[in-house]
């Protein structure tokens, strides 16, 4: 073969990878939801292609993250069929992505990439300075961006934290320039709030605090969801295997009506083609190696014991793809077991520390569980409820670390919580 052909030859093959790895990308990203509408965008640019629906089947399931650990649903041996589908919150922020609130290209980028990183809560739930890095842009213009998630609904939606949350949800109330200032004020200074008592606008300001969603996406959390995993792991007598959910993956036919692929247009729409059907065929075993994985890190787990540390850069490593990719692709993306339903993320924990098995998210769970168990009249300090940890793992932490895992679940102090469940009487 002379040097010509074969560069020729490399040139096509590279050619047909990146025009792969471009389709690759958004569809990987997105869930399986959505994954026939992001295929159908492709398919009204090319004339020969037709993107078909594929057996829609879904497990009903709340959607939840944080309480993977101690969840024991049981499921059918297959799944049940989808009867109706209800609007997630991700979706409801998805459409509300455009102008005025985000005027330009870059600022629709950077609002989707916030999506990806609102938890199920409604709360954004990462590092403002790494997720602006991941976006290329400075802090400063990603706080800006983020900052307009206090007009959008549900409202509250793209908070920090609980306080933020309240000062977002300000902007859905028509108030009086006095009450609207002290509400800011007692919201600011949550953790005195008593003091503010004697204020000529305490009580105003009171009512319409106790009218705040807490957390900011309850109704979302309240609704029933139809959870579609992309990935199934089944025990069949002893033995853990992985499946996709390809009954519910959309086809992709390819129809030339007769046309001879001798012209240009219809060879290049073709190849195009070809290379969608690739792309969809990538995310596909993209998955079943983060399936397969999860079954090697994650294996007591799916025998009933609890989830092990596993950090994103080891799947990343695996899979020689960078840490955003995968992080992107992991999003709002489930697997089923017979366990239950849970987000792909919930198997990517932190070892509390090098001596030890326990991984962080079944601290956190344990500290939802105790907070949600106590009394109320008397709310547990981290203190104390650093003591029930370290008597129920055997783990050496600080006050601090219990602190950074309860506000990571966005609950609030002990003082503060005394204060909200006096809100609720």
């Amino acid at each position: 073969m002379s040097m010509g052909i074969r560069l020729r030859n490399s040139v096509t093959q590279k050619g047909k990878l990146s025009q792969t790895m471009r389709n690759w990308l958004p569809i990987l990203q997105a869930d399986i939801e959505s994954l026939k509408e992001e295929l159908d965008r492709f398919a009204k640019q090319n004339p020969f292609v037709e993107v078909k629906a594929g057996q829609e089947v879904s497990s009903s399931s709340k959607r939840t993250r944080s309480e993977f650990v101690t969840q024991k649903n049981a499921i059918s041996n297959e799944i049940e069929a989808m009867s109706m589908h209800v609007e997630s919150l991700y979706e409801k922020l998805y459409k509300q992505i455009v102008a005025p609130l985000f005027p330009t290209q870059k600022s629709k980028d950077i609002a989707y990439i916030i999506i990806s990183h609102i938890n199920d809560d409604g709360y954004f739930d990462a590092d403002s300075a790494e997720v602006a890095k991941e976006a290329g842009v400075d802090v400063v213009t990603f706080e800006r961006v983020r900052q307009r998630f206090a007009y959008l609904e549900p409202s509250g939606v793209g908070a920090v934290d609980l306080l933020e949350s309240f000062l977002f949800q300000l902007n859905d109330f028509d108030l009086d320039d006095a009450v609207y200032k002290m509400c800011v004020m007692m919201i600011e200074d949550f953790e005195n709030l008593e003091k503010y008592q004697k204020q000529p606008h305490f009580n105003d300001a009171l009512r319409v605090i106790k009218k705040f969603k807490n957390p900011p996406a309850l109704h979302y959390k309240k609704e029933q969801y139809q959870i579609i995993p992309d990935i199934i792991i089944d025990d069949q007598g002893g033995e853990i295997k992985v499946r996709l959910n390809e009954s519910y993956y959309p086809q992709i036919h390819i129809d030339k009506g007769g046309l001879d692929e001798k012209f240009e247009f219809v060879k290049s729409k073709i190849k195009e083609a070809k290379s969608l059907i690739d792309a969809l065929e990538l995310r596909k075993a993209t998955l079943a190696k983060i399936g397969l994985m999860l079954i090697e890190y994650q294996y007591e787990f799916f025998q009933g014991g609890a989830i092990k540390p596993m950090k994103l850069d080891d799947l990343a490593s695996e899979l020689d793809r960078h840490h955003s990719t995968i992080s992107r692709a992991i999003s709002n993306k489930y697997l089923v077991c017979s366990r239950g339903t849970f987000p792909l993320k919930s198997f990517f924990a932190l070892a509390v520390n090098e001596d030890n098995d326990t991984s962080n998210a079944e601290i956190k769970a344990f500290i939802k569980e105790v907070i949600e168990k106590e009394d109320r009249n008397h709310p547990l300090s981290d203190n104390k409820i650093l003591a029930l940890v370290e008597e129920k793992f055997g783990v050496k932490l600080g006050r601090r670390t219990i602190t950074k895992y309860r506000m990571a679940q966005n609950i609030a102090s002990s003082s503060d919580r005394k204060k909200l469940y006096r809100l609720k009487v």
